[in-house]
């Protein structure tokens, strides 16, 4: 073997080897094909690495961005895969959710393109693209699916005269009907406009239970896509008009009838009284009751989930305030004119947020223009509670959980057929009666603010000025964290004040995903990221999140709420951010950090980690010393650090920074040339003088101000109200007043012919009890019986009082009951025990004389 070893004959091959398979893999390691998300070698595919500038090459060819980024969860949206081109050859399938395919497409200018499928369920759907016919899927990217009723206007179908669709076919309601759409939303010269139904299968509460949205026929194919389209509605043909709720679709008329998940427009979904059979037209009202009876007694076999769901909040002030667990109804909107449709006399509703557990039920309340809560029991305005959750409810996709149609279809339909094609509401409000708030518990909240000053969750003040990152509220119940970054104030001349405010917020509830807010350059500005990726408000308002929800309609607000029935508020004012945290009773005695112990008990809120304890009157210095002791680490941390700045000032840092010493207290000097202007601004609130005082800036100081006076007001709109419970009026009668809460007054009257019993009046007690006697109306005719009975009974008994006096002025001391008084006091003490009964006189025999 010429002398040498294996080891020197083959050590070259190996070391080829081996540099090539280091070279492929350092090669893939340095792409983020199928890597989105992770750091790869020495470049990132992480949400932060664009603006830290350590983006592998490929970054934005595999983690992509969309536009628009959110759609109906019906499907059919369109979208444009954005900064990346594709080869015009590729073959794209898009796949959502790991188990829908759709068929992309590159357009001329090599943009890839997908088409949204339907499904079933809400919020942030993961998707893939694959290149290559879908052998492989290396390219992510996440779509928003949205609820019917939240998609804008702009991208959907809309229904002219949408009452007139809806009581098609009752009697006076009839003619054409108009749809519009934006025609270039859809690339194509003509469409079809074809009806789709939904309903709901199988076993209900079993696994065989399950959604189904499907084609029924085209009104017509082929229409040229200009934007409208009328017609005269016809009768449905055989079991179509099964089919009671659903929505129309327009689709290129290249594609087959019926295709699913192609690209489309859609209207919300509606009751089709428009398409229903001749039977209905012919006498909608008996058409309606029928229904209406047939889906009573269908109700009767379900199980009942009025007792799972929470209470309504007693006021339209405590329902508005309460935003960890209640949120506007979009169906009765007091911000945007009260059109109440389903809820008359009603001026606003809200929904709880969370659904019901078990059943997946939902719960609403409705507030008239006196704030009162308005009741099925008064009126056909009032609230109700509802079998399926309007928007859904996690895990989605299986009945009565799938957001807006299984409302539609336990909820709404049937109030089409009881209440609003019939007169038979009794029968829907024995099944959705609405919840009164006797056990409703309102939150507490506590606050942080302007310089910045924290009021805890039981009430104390103080105020830390600390530079770092902090414990806001750490919980033991649900694992409820709640952080706080804080920055050095800058003065108008650009130093730097001895004074912080916060600059950004994170919380996380038990595994879900992490929220951050944080203040930008743009003044009130907020800026929202999930899980470090900063999140666009610019189609959706409203974003179902992995165990949070999410609502900003303006910039400088956002709303967050968590399953646990706790929200964070987060506003931008002034320069400054303010963060409000609402907590239910559920976390009583589970709470840590700068909002205190919440316990009911101001004097222990300061407890140090150790579980030491800070008098409530201690010195800022001592306060200030609590408050570092909350400071996070960075193995907790919930942050996003994407520039050198943050990692230089917070992540490589001290989480409390030691050498930053603050004011601890100012002193008012009326020399100073602020002190009339300051004086004049913030009166007697002692925040906005020491904020004012600090930053040398009246803006500073208003809106601390501001931010005081709204806390105080949230804490007012939440002071407990006692309620009493509804009252009935009598039978036979009416009462007047529809307000059950304490200090309220129910008056009650009967009918002509009828006169009433027990109090005319009840009024509602501190201790949550009714004063006065339950009222009855009673016929005047059996009155007169009554009275007449009374008389008679009163005749005998002074009859007998007459002759026995008599036979006692014989032998006036044999007897002890010598007085009248004394005789009739033992006379109804015997009667008592042995009443008196009348018997009738029959006319052939005597009945004495009288």
């Amino acid at each position: 073997m010429n002398g040498k070893t294996v080891w020197e004959r083959f050590s070259p091959m190996v070391t080829i080897v081996l540099f090539v398979w280091f070279s492929q893999l350092s090669a893939a390691q340095s792409s983020c094909e199928s890597r989105c998300g992770q750091r790869s070698g020495d470049c990132s595919c992480q949400a932060t690495c664009e603006s830290l500038k350590e983006c592998c090459a490929d970054y934005r060819q595999f983690c992509l961005q969309i536009s628009p980024h959110s759609g109906t969860l019906l499907g059919g949206a369109h979208f444009v895969i954005l900064n990346t081109t594709f080869d015009p050859a590729s073959k794209l399938v898009c796949r959502f959710n790991s188990e829908i395919d759709t068929q992309g497409y590159v357009d001329s200018g090599n943009r890839g393109h997908c088409v949204s499928p339907l499904l079933y369920e809400s919020g942030w759907i993961p998707f893939e693209v694959s290149t290559d016919n879908g052998a492989t899927f290396n390219r992510h990217g996440t779509w928003l699916a949205v609820h019917h009723s939240k998609v804008s206007a702009e991208f959907k179908i809309t229904l002219h005269n949408a009452t007139k669709w809806q009581y098609y076919g009752t009697p006076n309601t009839g003619g054409s009907l108009t749809m519009s759409w934006n025609a270039s939303l859809l690339t194509a010269a003509a469409v079809n406009v074809e009806l789709w139904g939904y309903r709901e299968t199988g076993e209900a509460y079993s696994d065989s239970w399950n959604p189904e949205l499907r084609f029924l026929y085209s009104l017509e194919k082929a229409v040229p896509n200009n934007g409208s389209f009328t017609f005269i509605p016809s009768c449905a043909n055989g079991s179509f008009s099964d089919w009671e709720i659903g929505a129309l679709r327009v689709s290129p008329s290249m594609k087959d009838e019926g295709a699913r998940d192609v690209a489309a427009l859609w209207t919300g979904v509606h009751a089709l009284a428009w398409h229903l059979e001749e039977k209905f037209r012919n006498d909608s009202a008996a058409w309606a009751y029928d229904k209406c009876i047939s889906w009573h007694e269908t109700e009767q076999k379900l199980p009942v989930f009025l007792s799972e769901i929470a209470d309504c909040p007693c006021t339209l002030a405590q329902s508005r305030a309460d935003t960890g667990r209640f949120h506007t109804d979009y169906g009765c909107d007091i911000e945007k004119g009260s059109v109440c449709t389903y809820h008359p006399g009603s001026v606003h509703c809200v929904r709880a947020i969370q659904a019901s557990p078990k059943y997946g039920a939902g719960q609403q309340c409705c507030y008239d223009d006196t704030g009162a809560q308005v009741l099925t029991a008064d009126s056909i305005g009032g609230s109700t509670p509802d079998r399926g959750h309007d928007w859904g409810s996690p895990p989605y996709r299986k009945p009565p959980r799938v957001p807006g149609v299984s409302h539609w279809l336990y909820d709404v339909i049937t109030f089409y057929y009881c209440c609003l094609w019939s007169d038979n509401c009794h029968y829907y409000f024995t099944h959705r009666p609405s919840s009164d708030c006797r056990t409703y518990r309102p939150p507490k909240v506590g606050v942080v603010f302007g310089d910045p000053h924290f009021i805890t969750l039981d009430g104390s003040n103080y105020t830390f000025n600390g530079k770092g990152e902090y414990y806001l509220l750490n919980t033991t119940y649900k694992a409820l964290t709640v952080q706080v970054r804080t920055e050095p104030v800058s003065l108008e001349n650009g130093s730097l004040a001895k004074a912080t405010r916060l600059s950004a917020v994170a919380m996380q509830e038990s595994g879900s995903d992490v929220i951050e807010v944080r203040t930008t350059r743009l003044p009130d500005h907020l800026e929202v990221l999930r899980n470090q990726q900063v999140l666009s408000f610019s189609e959706q308002s409203w974003m179902d999140l992995k165990g949070v929800f999410l609502y900003s309609s303006v910039r400088g607000n956002v709303s967050v709420m968590f399953p646990s029935g706790a929200g964070v508020e987060v506003r931008g004012r002034g320069g400054l951010m303010t963060v409000s945290v609402l907590l239910p009773e559920e976390f009583l005695n589970h709470t840590s950090g700068l909002l205190g112990s919440m316990n009911n008990d101001p004097q222990d809120d300061f407890v140090f980690k150790n579980g030491s304890v800070l008098f409530r009157d201690s010195s800022p210095e001592d306060l200030f010393i609590f408050g570092a002791d909350w400071a996070i680490s960075n193995e907790t941390s919930l942050f996003t650090y994407d520039t050198a700045d943050l990692l230089n000032t917070y992540f490589y840092a001290e989480k409390h920074d030691p050498a930053f010493v603050p004011v601890y207290s100012v002193i008012e000097n009326p020399d100073d040339p602020l002190y009339g202007e300051m004086s004049e601004l913030c009166g007697q609130d002692p925040f906005c003088k020491f904020d004012t005082m600090t930053t040398k800036n009246l803006t500073t100081g208003n809106a601390t101000k501001i931010s005081f006076q709204s806390h105080m007001s949230l804490v007012k709109d939440l002071e407990p109200v006692l309620s009493c419970g509804w009252l009935a009026p009598p039978t036979k009668g009416k009462k007047e007043g529809t307000t059950y809460l304490a200090g309220s007054t129910v008056k009650f009257t009967c009918n002509k012919g009828y006169v009433l019993t027990g109090s005319a009046e009840q009024t509602c007690l501190s201790t949550g009890m009714w004063l006065g006697d339950t009222p009855q109306c009673v016929s005047e005719n059996i009155l007169g019986i009554v009275l007449g009975s009374v008389g008679g009974a009163l005749t005998l008994i002074t009859m007998v009082f007459v002759i026995y006096r008599h036979s006692n002025k014989r032998n006036p001391r044999e007897s002890g009951l010598y007085t009248p008084e004394a005789y009739f006091q033992s006379w109804l003490n015997e009667s008592s025990q042995t009443p008196f009964v009348m018997q009738p006189c029959s006319p052939k025999k005597d009945c004495g004389t009288p």
